[in-house]
């Protein structure tokens, strides 16, 4: 899915899980976090940049925290600029660093 977004025309995407050890999911977010490395390592690769995707983790009560990490990742993809993957292919969705980055949202990812 996350490839999907950068496909899609994201120029980062945030990835959110429970706090490490307490996941209903038993091991979900601990899976996730290794996902979320091995495709930043793929992006490194493809000349994309992995720091264009990040793991965070909260409780589903923080939402101020939330919004805090939603803010950090919005300003670290202002500032990287479009995805050079959207620059390559001439992308409309590649917008200049000074427009809203293209964050992929749950409606994008099919």
């Amino acid at each position: 899915m996350i490839l999907k977004a950068f496909e899609n025309g994201a120029d980062g995407v945030m990835v959110v899980g429970c706090l490490e050890g307490d996941c209903h999911y038993q091991v979900g977010n601990i899976r996730a976090r290794r996902r979320v490395e091995r495709v930043a390592g793929m992006l490194d690769e493809a000349g994309i940049g992995g720091e264009r995707v990040r793991m965070y983790n909260l409780s589903a009560g923080e939402g101020a925290k939330f919004s805090r990490f939603a803010m950090e990742m919005y300003e670290h993809i202002q500032k990287l600029g479009p995805s050079p993957l959207n620059i390559a292919r001439g992308d409309k969705a590649a917008a200049p660093a000074a427009e809203s980055p293209r964050v992929a949202t749950e409606g994008e990812r099919s």
